[in-house]
This record gives C-alpha cells, sequence and structure tokens, in this order.
C-alpha cells in the first residue's frame, strides 16, 4: 500500500519531466537529468522512520501535487522586486523568478576582468566546459530524494566563476523571488566555482512577492580551489505558507577557507542541508545560522563537516528562537576520517525557548576513526534566564522589554558577525522590529 502511495504522490513530478526533456539540452546535461529522474524514482519520500527525518514531517509536501515550473514566468514590476534587493554601488545582483533568470530585474556591477556572473542556463548553451566540469559533481544524485528531483529538473539558476588569484571586493547577490503562484514548484540549481587564491563573497536570498503555498527545492554547490576564500550568507524569509527545501554541498582543497552565515526566519516547513567535505590539508570550515521561528512554522538544520585530510579546522555555532508552537530541528555531524589526524572542530547550538508550546530537537554526532584530534559539542535549551530579567526589573525596565532584549542580543550575537554591512543592517532591522515589545 505504501509503495502504492508513493507512486501516487510522484505521477505529476514525473509527468512534469517530460517537459524538460523537450528542452534542448547537450547530451551530459541529458545524462545528469536522467539520472536524478531515475535515483527519485528508486528513493522513498522521507518519513519519520528514517533517522535523519526523525522530527521533521514534510508530509504536506509530499501530499501536495505541485505542477513543477519549467519556463520562465512573466517577469514582475520591478518596484516589487526592488525592497528585496541592496541596490548598492558597485553590486552585482542576479535576479531568478520562479527559479528562471530575469536579465530586467538584473544587475552586473563592477566586477574584476575574467570574473563571470550570471544565468547558468546561458553558460550550459555557450558550452561552458567549467559548467559541464564542475554541476552536479559535488552535489549528485546520490543525496536525498529532493536533491534527486532537482538534478533531473535542471535547467536554470545562478553560475559564479572567478578565475585564479582574483578577489572580488564587493558581494555577488543571488535573489530567488517567488510569484507565489499556488501549488507550483520551483527547481533552482547553482554553481559557484573559485579557483586557486580567489575570493568572493555570495548572498543567497530566498524571498516571496505575495503570500502563498507554492515549493522552493534548491541545490547550490560551491568549488573552492587550493587556498581559495569563499563567505556565503544564505537568507530564508520565504512567504509563511510556502515549503522550502535546500542543499548546499560545498568542496574544498588543500588551505581553502569556507564561511558560511544562514538566517532562517520565513516558510512553513524549512530544511537546509548543509555539508562541506574538506578535501585537502589544512582546510577550514565555519557553518554559522541563525534560525527564528513561530505560530506553527518547522526548521530543520542539518549540517555536516568531513574532514579527509590532516590539519583540518571547523566549527558549527547555531542559534534558534522559537515562540507559540514553532519547532525546529538541528543536527550537527562531524566526520574525521583515519587520515585526518590533527583536526580542531568544535560545535555549539543554543536555542532560546520564548513559549511552553515550542520544541527543538538537537543532536549533535561525531563520527572519528582519527586518534590524534580535538573534537567538542554541545547544546543548551531554555527560556531566557528570569534573573537577568528581574535584573532589568529592578533598574526600571518592564519584563517584557527586558526578554526583547535579551532575545535581540542573543541573535546579535550571530548576526553581528556577518561581514557585509548593507546585509547586517537589514538582519539587525529584521531582528530589532520583531522581538522589541
Amino acid at each position: 500500500m505504501t509503495e502504492l502511495v508513493q507512486a501516487s504522490e510522484k505521477e505529476l513530478y514525473l509527468s512534469d519531466l517530460k517537459k524538460v526533456e523537450a528542452v534542448a539540452a547537450p547530451a551530459w546535461l541529458k545524462r545528469i537529468r536522467e539520472a536524478g529522474a531515475t535515483r527519485f524514482g528508486e528513493l522513498e519520500f522521507p518519513h519519520r522512520k528514517m533517522e535523519q527525518w526523525r522530527f521533521t514531517n514534510v508530509g504536506p509536501i509530499v501530499g501536495t501535487r505541485f505542477a513543477s515550473n519549467t519556463e520562465p514566468s512573466a517577469a514582475p514590476n520591478a518596484d516589487a522586486v526592488k525592497p528585496l534587493l541592496f541596490g548598492e554601488e558597485g553590486w552585482t545582483e542576479l535576479v531568478f523568478v520562479d527559479g528562471f533568470y530575469s536579465a530586467a530585474l538584473s544587475r552586473l556591477g563592477e566586477l574584476p576582468r575574467g570574473v563571470r556572473a550570471g544565468s547558468l542556463a546561458e553558460a550550459v548553451a555557450k558550452g561552458d566546459a567549467l559548467v559541464e566540469a564542475h554541476l552536479s559533481r559535488y552535489a549528485g544524485v546520490n543525496g536525498n530524494i529532493f536533491s534527486a528531483l532537482n538534478a533531473a529538473f535542471i535547467q536554470d539558476g545562478a553560475f559564479v566563476h572567478v578565475p585564479a588569484d582574483v578577489v572580488v571586493e564587493q558581494p555577488i547577490h543571488l535573489l530567488f523571488v517567488s510569484t507565489a503562484r499556488p501549488d507550483t514548484a520551483s527547481y533552482p540549481r547553482n554553481l559557484v566555482v573559485l579557483e586557486r587564491q580567489a575570493e568572493a563573497q555570495i548572498i543567497e536570498t530566498y524571498a516571496s512577492l505575495a503570500d502563498g503555498r507554492y515549493f522552493t527545492n534548491a541545490v547550490t554547490e560551491l568549488a573552492l580551489g587550493e587556498g581559495a576564500n569563499l563567505k556565503r550568507y544564505g537568507v530564508q524569509r520565504e512567504a509563511r505558507e510556502a515549503y522550502h527545501l535546500s542543499t548546499v554541498k560545498a568542496h574544498q582543497e588543500r588551505s581553502s577557507v569556507f564561511t558560511s552565515y544562514a538566517v532562517s526566519m520565513g516558510a512553513k516547513i524549512g530544511r537546509n542541508e548543509l555539508i562541506s567535505t574538506l578535501d585537502g590539508e589544512g582546510a577550514e570550515c565555519s557553518l554559522n545560522g541563525v534560525y527564528m521561528v513561530d505560530g506553527d512554522q518547522l526548521i530543520d538544520n542539518a549540517t555536516s563537516i568531513e574532514h579527509m585530510h590532516p590539519h583540518g579546522t571547523s566549527w558549527i555555532g547555531y542559534k534558534g528562537i522559537l515562540d507559540d508552537k514553532a519547532s525546529a530541528v538541528f543536527s550537527g555531524q562531524i566526520y574525521v576520517a583515519r587520515d585526518a589526524q590533527k583536526t580542531d572542530s568544535k560545535q555549539l547550538n543554543n536555542n532560546l525557548l520564548l513559549s511552553d508550546t515550542a520544541t527543538i530537537n538537537t543532536k549533535p554526532l561525531l563520527e572519528i576513526y582519527a586518534d590524534d584530534v580535538k573534537c567538542t559539542h554541545g547544546a543548551t535549551v531554555g527560556p531566557p534566564p528570569e534573573e537577568i530579567i528581574f535584573y532589568f526589573q529592578t533598574r526600571g525596565m518592564s519584563a517584557a522589554m527586558a526578554r526583547g532584549m535579551l532575545t535581540y542580543g542573543f541573535a546579535g550575537e550571530i548576526v553581528n558577525a556577518i561581514g557585509v554591512k548593507p546585509l547586517r543592517d537589514r538582519l539587525d532591522k529584521f531582528v530589532y522590529d520583531r522581538y522589541s515589545p
């Protein structure tokens, strides 16, 4: 019976694939799509008996018959998109509408010579050898069923390439907006390649132009060459009735540095799977995040760092603020291979519960096969400290104001560490407005 239900739930996706198959594509891309479709057909949709999905019920996503966006939507009014952009001088801001690049809404800033930032579909159409070499190499079809589905629907997304020894001073903003057409699904596929000693900052924003129920299933691949330095800022602010599932897979070569900041505040159900493989000696990785949920929202952050060579350094630090009947899941996995001696890895997950009905499930996991390592983990869960609230009250502050100040400061540790000032200021204002009495 379960197999029949699973088959029925997959029918619409599989029928929509015929529209993608009709779109012209090189043979190598068709092979990736076919492998994704095959893998999607083989796998089960996640359920509570699967350990990685034990606390994340994606039944509402699976049970909705989403029609896939397989061609570009009409471009929305520029005034509607403008508040989601930064408009900073010199920045490159690429806008994607329902998963497809919109040249009319985008702006190419002052990029150094040789740097490319634009549409993945255009790069494929031009026969870009770099895209062929890297696409689906890191986030292949062997991940979860949703990343396999994304591979089957690969059409467009962002492509960023920074040549060796080039430093991109200004951030590159990738904005993915949904028009919130009811019960539709989009599949952004992004590829960022930094060659040896290259440096860049990427902001990846997912947002909506309206309320509504829709599904964003995004996959981002990040390739860092030897000594490359990439800072990625992921902001998820989808509509409150939307569903957002994302997979970010980073591959790091020797002495590369990858820093990630993930901010989740939208979607009814949101899951962010972030994995980095330190595939070179002396690589460094820092995964940071804050999630702020209320109502009946569910946010799941599944992080993983794989140490494959000696002298690797990593950090996972996430904070959660939960109110009402919201729930969150955090998992932090550190894998240390047998040859990865002298690994230094730490992780910490702190959570602030603003109501008695909010729920957090946090699970650190260390899988260590080397014998000369430093690995630690920790987690905290609780309400705002009453003794500190009482202290503020003795100084003339109301209890509500004291809780708001504590909550604002709690999130601020992550927000204030963001190195891009316009983004930091925007997020700081959001936190202040949301939690100030």
